[in-house]
């Protein structure tokens, strides 16, 4: 039985932050590049239901049996993050949901969980991280902010397997190296030169076990990629596989950053959505030990179609403030907005409107065809009652119909754009817009529904969707809004 991956997607948020503007703001710090940064609006859990989406996309029909959710920066703790996104996704409550620890191996070990169990039905798994520390410092100009969802299952009818899992392998051993305690907003390290040589060693002998277990040889690989937070291991390893030239990938550390516990299913999506059928591609991922996956592409890729190719979101990023990022992390409190800031959201309210607030699903009038968002028990049109169908537009994309520009709402960064929206194929209904520019909005303009946070209070996530243009891979210059 082949079991491997039936689609994969890759998340990366549309901001980006040029690490030459810290050594300006504060003469240290910083570096060469840019990474990537999730909006005042995005954690974790909505970057997982993002990458998520895609993959799903990509797969018509396919049917998760669990979902399964990595990351070391969850939203909530007790609480299950993955039960959001399975809401998210519109999965029926048969679905399993989990959690997959808070550690940065939790990424490559629940993919590895998942490749390792043919016959056990199709499994997402969806990781994602936020990586930061304090201003200056290494983590914050190398880290970067993603999320990647694998859809792994059996190759059969319907859900062909684009990328066969060959095998792969994984060393142990307990030593500290980077550490990071609850409540704690940064990451520690032990000396450099101490992770490396534990590290190299460890990654070696994986890479050795894990091509023996799938059956190739290093000359044999087509694609790698060595991925871990500790960057000069990585690098070193990386010049340790015996690969042939050009073999080694990028690991988009110039243009994304390290994002943690997803980064090696994002170089993993980065290098499929450019394989064709017959390579073998590997990733190599260091944190605690070391993982090496290995998969064959199939004749399946050739008829693939990835949503939103990673290489696509990296071209379409925009610029944001070094302030902007501060506030943003709550590295710097600026004044806010003389207005009350909101009350909790009801649980209880939540739970009633689950497929609406969290699917964004509406309802149609089955007589007259009317779209009603939110969804309605009387029609607009003739006034019927009870005679509705679900409909989704969660994935449908709007016209700007009119819009306004908020500069005394209460925003964790204002201003706030609404906009009416008008959807494809009927509805409409008043949004917020993220990740835009107040001042290149127009009328008319096209966009598209993405999960986001609307506020944190009592603790309480207060999850909705959001309207962001329809891009392309040229991006535009927006600053931050």
């Amino acid at each position: 039985m082949t079991r491997g991956i039936v689609s994969i997607a890759g998340y990366v948020p549309y901001r980006r932050l040029q690490r030459a503007e810290v050594g300006k703001v504060f003469a240290s710090g910083g570096g060469k590049g840019a990474r990537s940064v999730a909006s005042h609006d995005e954690d974790t859990t909505t970057m997982g239901v993002e990458a998520a989406r895609r993959a799903l996309r990509s797969a018509p029909g396919a049917a998760p049996g669990a979902v399964w959710f990595a990351t070391a920066t969850p939203a909530y703790l007790d609480k299950t993050n993955a039960t959001t996104i399975h809401a998210a996704l519109h999965q029926p409550a048969d679905v399993a949901a989990f959690d997959f620890g808070g550690a940065l191996r939790s990424g490559p070990g629940a993919l590895r969980t998942a490749l390792g169990a043919p016959g056990s039905g199709s499994t997402l798994v969806v990781v994602a991280d936020l990586r930061d520390g304090l201003p200056t410092s290494g983590d914050e100009s190398a880290g970067g902010d993603g999320a990647a969802a694998v859809l792994v299952g059996d190759d059969g009818p319907g859900t062909p397997v684009v990328a066969a899992y060959l095998g792969g392998a994984s060393m142990t051993d307990e030593f500290l190296d980077r550490w990071r305690t609850v409540g704690d907003r940064r990451s520690k390290t032990w000396e450099e030169r101490f992770g490396e040589t534990r590290y190299v060693p460890l990654g070696t002998d994986a890479w050795q076990s894990g091509l023996k277990v799938a059956g190739v040889t290093a000359d044999e690989i087509d694609r790698v990629v060595v991925t871990g937070m500790h960057g000069r291991a990585a690098k070193a390893l990386g010049r340790q596989l015996g690969v042939r030239d050009g073999a080694l990938g990028d690991d988009l550390s110039a243009t994304v950053g390290q994002t943690g516990t997803a980064h090696a299913a994002l170089m993993l999506a980065s290098m499929l959505e450019q394989s064709g059928p017959g390579e073998v591609v590997a990733v190599v991922s260091l944190a605690d030990g070391a993982d090496v996956l290995v998969f064959r592409t199939t004749p399946a890729i050739a008829a693939w179609s990835p949503a939103d190719p990673v290489a696509d979101q990296v071209a379409a990023g925009a610029d944001l403030p070094y302030g902007k990022f501060l506030t943003w992390r709550g590295m710097v409190t600026t004044e806010p907005a003389r207005r009350p800031e909101p009350q909790r959201v009801s649980s209880s309210a939540a739970w009633r409107n689950e497929s609406w607030k969290f699917g964004f699903v509406g309802s149609e009038d089955r007589t007259s065809g009317a779209v009603h968002l939110p969804p309605a028990r009387v029609s607009m049109s003739g006034g019927v009652v009870d005679d509705m169908v679900p409909v989704d537009r969660s994935d449908a994309e709007a016209t700007i119909a009119t819009y306004t520009i908020d500069r005394l709402a209460y925003s964790p960064s204002p201003p706030i754009v609404f906009a009416i929206l008008d959807f494809d194929g009927g509805g409409r209904f008043p949004v917020e817009l993220t990740d835009v520019d107040p001042d290149t909005v127009e009328i008319g303009d096209r966009v598209r529904m993405t999960f986001r946070k609307l506020f944190t209070a009592d603790g309480i996530h207060d999850y909705f969707w959001k309207a962001t243009p329809v891009r392309h891979a040229a991006g535009d210059a927006a600053t931050a809004g």
